[in-house]
């Protein structure tokens, strides 16, 4: 085998391998005498049809089959000798039989960035560590209190914020009615923000069987794609405005969300500790962005562009997947996919970038998923859906689902590690500006 490396860039890397034609033609012939003793053709009795004839008839067919199994049988012998590490798929191109008998095919390879890693531990994180407030708590019943009072319907008055409205309403863009945006019958919790604030904020103050056009203006960061950074006219019908009976705060109320709660004390106990527990993952999320926001800001080097390609056209594809469950598709949001990719790129190349610098820090201190850490992984999902582990390890029983599974495993192990290795510091405590102050300022800018 020859093998011809050439640069095409400092992350790609051009391979040409030359397989002899010994080797070669051995295949080749395998090939063509199972295709003689098995295939049928006009004029000839099985088991006897010419060599040249088979070839005639599917030069093609053999040549494809053959040239993909002698590239597979030799690519990654290829690599081995030439020492390379490729970090994806290579890009194959050009299969040729050559005149002489030799097979000829071209590797086009990305190999890992070279880069140097620097103060990966210590890393300074800013930590809210003050416990979860009674006022926190206060508010969670006042939600709860919400959710399970009875509603009345009232006559005679506008709606106002804390109302459960229903509304008939249909949204336009330049004129044209959206079909994506139309709901008859549809409950509104005013002033919740569950819906829209925007929309929700254009309700008060209207009343029952009134209709009205209504102009939102929705930011082009909104969460749904198919009002993301459109002016969109609603006209809306309102059908029904009903108040909340709200229940008292005591006991007989702590009882009512749930028999293991004797008493209000209880209650309280209880949503402190669920409140904690939210506020220590959410911490914990917010002390890995910080940290990779720091490695990230230490560690600049280019990746592979194949591999920016790849995260980008995952992250599309979660935004498909988010649509499809709304019944709809990039095309009816009215996202361009060009524009979605191009969008994307920036957090794309972040991701590939912070994955190897996370590869790089388990090299150097040695962090590997072992056994244990799979065996707790998969008792982890069988807690959370309620399967046994042989179930959940039967999801995972094929290779390219397992795959990216211990990849999270390994991610978690190393955040794991520099949470372990940061310094956690009080968060910074910026002084208010006195107003005083301010208009002395002011005062003295315009009089000098």
């Amino acid at each position: 085998m020859d093998v011809v490396v050439e640069d095409v860039s400092a992350l790609t890397k051009k391979i040409t391998i030359t397989l002899p034609a010994e080797g070669v033609q051995k295949q080749l012939d395998k090939a063509y005498g199972k295709l003689q003793r098995e295939t049928r053709i006009k004029g000839f009795r099985r088991g006897k049809v010419p060599r040249k004839v088979v070839i005639r008839h599917y030069q093609g067919q053999v040549e494809a089959e053959v040239g993909e199994k002698l590239v597979q049988e030799n690519y990654f012998d290829a690599i081995e000798q030439e020492k390379i590490d490729p970090v994806v798929h290579p890009d194959i191109t050009e299969p040729v039989f050559n005149k002489d008998g030799s097979f000829t095919f071209i590797a086009n390879i990305d190999i890992r960035p070279e880069f140097e890693l620097v103060d990966y531990k210590g890393i300074e994180v800013e930590k809210d560590t003050t416990p979860v407030s009674d006022a926190a708590i206060d508010i969670e019943i006042e939600e709860m209190r919400r959710d399970m009072a009875p509603l009345k319907s009232v006559e005679g008055r506008a709606v106002e914020n804390g109302d459960v409205i229903v509304v008939d309403f249909e949204g336009f863009h330049n004129g044209k009615a959206m079909k994506e945006v139309k709901n008859n019958n549809y409950s509104v919790d005013v002033g919740s923000g569950k819906l829209s604030p925007e929309f929700e904020d254009k309700l008060v103050g209207m009343q029952k069987d009134e209709e009205a056009s209504h102009e939102v203006e929705f930011p082009a960061h909104y969460n749904n794609p198919v009002l993301a950074g459109k002016a969109i006219e609603f006209r809306v019908k309102v059908k029904d405005v009903k108040e909340r009976v709200l229940p008292e705060v005591n006991d007989d109320f702590a009882k009512d969300v749930d028999v293991e709660f004797k008493t209000l004390a209880d209650l309280k106990e209880s949503i402190g500790k669920t409140l904690q527990k939210q506020k220590d993952e959410r911490a914990e999320g917010d002390t890995t962005d910080r940290m990779m926001q720091d490695l990230l800001s230490k560690h600049v080097f280019d990746v592979p562009e194949r591999l920016v390609r790849f995260e980008v056209e995952e992250m599309i594809k979660t935004t498909e997947k988010s649509l499809e469950q709304q019944g709809m598709n990039l095309e009816a949001a009215g996202v361009n996919r060009d524009e979605l990719a191009e969008k994307s790129k920036e957090t794309a190349e972040k991701r590939v970038r912070g994955d190897f610098i996370l590869k790089k820090i388990a090299e150097t201190e040695d962090i590997k998923v072992k056994d244990e850490d799979m065996e707790r992984a998969f008792q982890r999902i069988g807690d959370q859906y309620n399967m046994s582990v042989d179930k959940v390890k039967e999801f995972f029983g094929n290779r390219d689902d397992l795959l990216p599974f211990m990849n999270e495993i390994l991610n978690e192990k190393i955040l794991t590690f520099l949470r372990d290795n940061a310094k956690f510091i009080e968060p910074k405590v910026v002084a208010p500006v006195v107003e005083e102050e301010k208009k002395e300022d002011s005062s003295e800018e315009s009089t000098g």
